[in-house]
């Protein structure tokens, strides 16, 4: 009992250490280009004016004051802040022209500027697993209000007081509205998104997203699966990437190596190819060719007959990143066969087994991860078979390693060309993103338009 009670433990405790996949994070950049974008987008305080101005349509009267309209809304200022553990602190200053027959009869005219402040709260919607702001503890502070009025204190008094108990339920259903348009933004978040037809990405969120006085963190445990529903689990040894030091003010998306090697597997299969009918530089690939290197195939092949290779990779490619510098580790094998007429099957003349690196480059276009490779080298090269007899394998080096780089690579960039998908949230514009490799994972620097 003791035995099993310990495993189930050992087990609890490796998840906890488990490599979160993604990591993301928000500065006051990306916060503030997406409350500026809704508050324009939705127009809302234009809106707010006009149902005021319509008191039908369920806007509320001021008392002491018929016909009322307001006008002249000027253009907000938003200043946001974020609140550690919380989430962040939002003003919006504005100003507007309010208008109508006061009290006394006459025609009056009230210029009123003012701030709308209120604490945006970061949480996780449970009922979508994203996350969402909501509006807490909303207040209007008037700056400063002016009227065509004679300047006494009963009017001033009776300026005062009205505008302090109408003005909060007509200005912060703005902040509301407002909200309602970022949180628009976050309702695709994690949606499955295909990566062609080879399977699909989910970007769960593993806790709710923290607010640090610089950022926004979200932290994310992907989903990677096959099409027919099966997993691929992410790696957990080595460390948990992080971010580069001294990046805490600015937007950046933090891939782990764990989590690219996962999605590559979703690849694995388009990189097995048969190659035929290739050359390598000015040598056309014949036995004859081969013969240089191997004179026993002289023997066997007197007339030169076409080559074909079969390359299959064994393991899920794996992705491994240093400073400035990642590669994807393919294992596999490399048979090699001559061709023979009136449909006979070819001939297998060696199998070899391989470790290839190739070196990957990022980059993103319309909004997915692009990889582009070349061979970096060849790791290992060794003989599991042969029909040509022994052979000392490290003389091919050269050779396949040139035809892999001219013949293969080109196959699977081609396969790397659909892309991965990144978050979607917020409109971000990852187009835009300066890409950074560093210990284990890749750094997308996030900027706004």
């Amino acid at each position: 009992m003791l035995w099993i009670l310990c495993l189930v433990l050992c087990g609890l405790l490796a998840g906890t250490g488990a490599d979160p996949g993604a990591l993301l994070r928000l500065g006051m950049d990306i916060m503030n280009h997406e409350v500026r974008s809704a508050m324009e987008e939705s127009h809302i305080l234009e809106k707010m004016a006009a149902e005021a101005s319509n008191p039908q349509a369920g806007g509320k009267a001021i008392k002491g004051l018929s016909n009322m309209k307001v006008k002249d809304v000027l253009e907000p200022v938003i200043t946001l802040n974020f609140i550690p553990g919380v989430g962040i602190f939002q003003c919006v200053s504005t100003g507007m022209t309010i208008t109508g027959k006061s009290f006394t009869g006459g025609n009056m005219e009230i210029n009123v500027v003012l701030n709308i402040t209120a604490t945006n709260r970061l949480l996780k919607d449970e009922e979508t697993g994203t996350p969402m702001f909501r509006s807490e503890g909303c207040e209007v502070i008037l700056v400063s209000v002016k009227t065509n009025l004679p300047n006494n204190k009963a009017i001033s008094k009776f300026v005062d007081s009205t505008l302090r108990k109408v003005l909060p339920g007509l200005m912060c259903p703005a902040i509301d509205a407002v909200l309602v348009y970022v949180n628009k933004k976050w309702v695709k978040l994690t949606d499955p998104m295909p990566v062609n037809q080879t399977g699909t990405v989910k970007y769960a969120l593993t806790a709710p997203p923290t607010t640090t006085a610089s950022y926004i963190q979200v932290d994310f445990s992907p989903v990677v699966q096959l099409p027919e529903s099966q997993v691929i689990q992410l790696a957990t040894e080595g460390s948990v990437p992080e971010f580069p030091e001294g990046s805490a003010k600015g937007s950046q998306l933090l891939l782990s190596a764990s989590f690219l090697t996962a999605e590559l597997a979703l690849l694995q299969k388009s990189l097995d190819v048969n190659l035929k009918d290739k050359r390598v530089g000015k040598l056309s690939q014949t036995t004859g060719t081969l013969a240089g290197f191997i004179p026993q195939v002289a023997k066997t092949y007197h007339k030169p007959k076409p080559l074909l290779i079969k390359v299959k990779i064994s393991k899920p490619p794996k992705v491994t990143m240093k400073a400035g510098k990642s590669l994807m580790h393919l294992h596999g094998s490399l048979e090699m066969f001559a061709a023979r007429r009136h449909g006979k099957h070819p001939k297998s003349l060696f199998l070899l087994e391989t470790h290839l690196g190739l070196e990957i480059h990022y980059s993103v276009h319309e909004n997915m991860l692009q990889m582009a490779t070349s061979l970096d080298s060849l790791l290992s090269l060794s003989r599991v078979s042969s029909s040509v007899g022994d052979f000392n394998e490290a003389e091919l080096t050269s050779f396949i390693t040139d035809y892999l780089q001219k013949a293969y690579i080109p196959v699977v960039n081609d396969a790397l060309h659909i892309g991965l998908p990144l978050p979607d949230l917020l409109a971000i514009n990852y187009n835009l993103a300066e890409l950074d490799i560093v210990e284990d994972a890749l750094v997308l620097g996030l900027k706004v338009e």
